[in-house]
C-alpha cells in the first residue's frame, strides 16, 4: 500500500496473545472483513512501541487483506507513528473493547473511525479530528424503505454494538415503534440486512457506501443523515502522546499526505480537511 505502512507481523504464541485479548476484554483473533484472522502487527514506525487498539472489520477504514491489516486508518496511524517516533503495534478489538480498554489504560490509544461524543470524552482523550462523517440507511435494493421516515412499528433495525449508528438507531426506533438489533461488527448487520433479518442497517456513510460498491445491485443508500460528526484518534485521559500525535497529524494535512491517503481509500480527493 505505498510507502505508509510497514506491515511485518508479530510472531506471538497464540496462548500468550489470548490471554492477552483476554484480559483486555478484547477481540484479538476475530476474522476480519474478507473472512481472514488477524491478531497483532507492527504496521509502522520506529521507536517506543505502542499498543493501538483498532476493529479490523470496518472497511475501507480497517480491514483484513491477504492476511495484512489495511484501510485509511492503518495508513493514518503508521504515518503518524513514523513521524512521532513511535512504532505501532495494531491489536484487533471489538469496537466497544477498544473504548473500554483505552478509557481504562490497557491500550496506549485506539484508532478505529471512533466519533468524538461528549460521552466518549468523559473517559477518553481525544486526537484533532481527522475525518468528517455522517450517518447513512441502508436497504436491500427494491425495498419499500425509501428514506428515514419510513421506519415504521415492527421495522427491524441492524446495527454496531456500541457506536453512534446505534444510539440514532435507538433513537429512530423509539420514535417510530421499531426494534434495534445489535451485532459485535458492521460486517455482522450487514450479513443480517442481506440474509432479510433486519430490514435497514444505519451506519456510518462511507464505510455502507464501501458496501454498496462490493455487492453491486444487492443494497442501496436511501437516506444519508447529516451528523457533522468527526472521527478522532482516541487516548486514555491525560496521555503524553497526544501533543506529538497531533503535530503529525496536523503536518501531514499540510504537506498533502493526509489528501495522498484520502485518495488512495476513497478515491477522490477530500472535499473538506478537518
Amino acid at each position: 500500500m505505498g510507502r505508509y505502512v510497514k506491515r511485518v507481523f508479530l510472531m506471538a504464541s497464540f496462548f500468550a496473545l489470548a490471554v492477552f485479548a483476554a484480559a483486555c476484554g478484547g477481540g484479538g483473533g476475530e476474522e476480519g472483513a474478507e473472512g481472514e484472522e488477524t491478531t497483532g502487527a507492527v504496521v509502522g514506525g520506529s521507536g517506543e512501541s505502542l499498543t493501538v487498539a483498532s476493529d479490523i472489520a470496518y472497511r475501507p477504514f480497517e480491514f483484513v487483506q491477504d492476511g495484512e491489516p489495511v484501510g485509511f486508518d492503518v495508513d493514518l496511524i503508521s504515518e503518524i507513528g513514523e513521524r512521532a517516533g513511535y512504532e505501532i503495534n495494531l491489536q484487533n478489538v471489538v469496537f466497544d473493547g477498544v473504548i473500554e480498554g483505552v478509557g481504562n489504560g490497557l491500550y496506549d490509544a485506539g484508532i478505529s473511525a471512533m466519533t468524538i461524543t461528549p460521552e466518549r470524552e468523559q473517559s477518553l482523550q481525544f486526537s484533532d479530528p481527522y475525518f468528517n462523517a455522517d450517518q447513512s440507511l441502508l436497504v436491500a435494493s427494491g425495498s419499500d424503505i425509501g428514506s428515514i421516515d419510513d421506519i415504521a412499528e415492527g421495522s427491524l433495525i441492524g446495527a454496531q454494538r456500541g457506536t453512534t449508528g446505534e444510539a440514532l438507531s435507538n433513537e429512530t426506533a423509539e420514535e417510530a415503534g421499531a426494534e434495534v438489533r445489535s451485532y459485535n461488527t458492521v460486517e455482522d448487520a450487514f450479513s443480517a440486512l442481506e440474509n432479510g433479518q433486519v430490514d435497514a442497517v444505519i451506519n456510518d456513510f462511507p464505510v455502507s457506501a464501501d458496501r454498496v460498491q462490493q455487492t453491486g445491485d444487492t443494497l442501496e443508500i436511501v437516506d444519508t443523515i447529516e451528523t457533522g460528526e468527526q472521527y478522532g484518534i482516541a487516548f486514555p485521559q491525560d496521555s503524553e502522546i497526544v501533543g506529538p500525535f497531533n503535530e503529525a497529524l496536523q503536518e501531514m494535512k499540510d504537506d498533502g499526505t493526509y489528501a495522498e491517503i484520502y485518495e488512495e481509500w476513497f478515491g477522490q480527493e477530500p472535499e473538506t480537511i478537518p
